[in-house]
């Protein structure tokens, strides 16, 4: 039996067990809106010491641990001998390495590229990601979604 599962969360209202238990079934294929929006703005501050609990625990779950913040962070000196966070990352690398934990942490033999989706100013609002245990889902993934990979609003 073969599913197709599609996880919509509204914002980083996902637990990574979810993703987790679709990879390890290996009859699961998935699109998955990755809400880098909602990341942005509760999660992923240019200052992380603000973030509040709750949100990173939101971060966390949606994530599955907290490595995203070596993804995210650079600890950098700063004039008192002490080391600041600094945010170096942006939503294309975020979204890299989360392609890469689907393939690698959760196990999905297929994950392309995702695709950017933008509201009317171009901002980009979430990512889809589709993941497949299947070499032949994910060449027709590819070729839907080659259509929409530079396809900007108002343009």
């Amino acid at each position: 039996r073969r599913a197709l599962c599609l996880l919509d969360p509204y914002g980083l209202t996902l637990s990574w067990e979810v993703i987790q238990a679709a990879a390890r079934m290996k009859t699961i294929e998935i699109f998955l809106n990755f809400p880098v929006m909602d990341m942005n703005r509760n999660a992923l501050w240019i200052k992380p010491g603000g973030v509040a609990a709750d949100d990173l625990r939101r971060m966390n779950t949606f994530w599955g641990d907290e490595s995203w913040r070596k993804i995210m962070y650079t600890a950098q000196g700063n004039l008192f001998g002490d080391d600041d966070l600094v945010k170096t990352g942006n939503n294309e690398k975020i979204a890299e390495a989360f392609r890469k934990r689907l393939l690698d942490i959760a196990g999905f033999a297929e994950v392309p590229p995702p695709i950017p989706m933008r509201n009317r100013t171009n901002a980009i609002v979430y990512y889809l990601f589709f993941a497949s245990p299947s070499p032949t889902g994910a060449k027709i993934a590819r070729s839907i979604l080659k259509k929409y990979r530079d396809f900007r609003p108002g343009a």
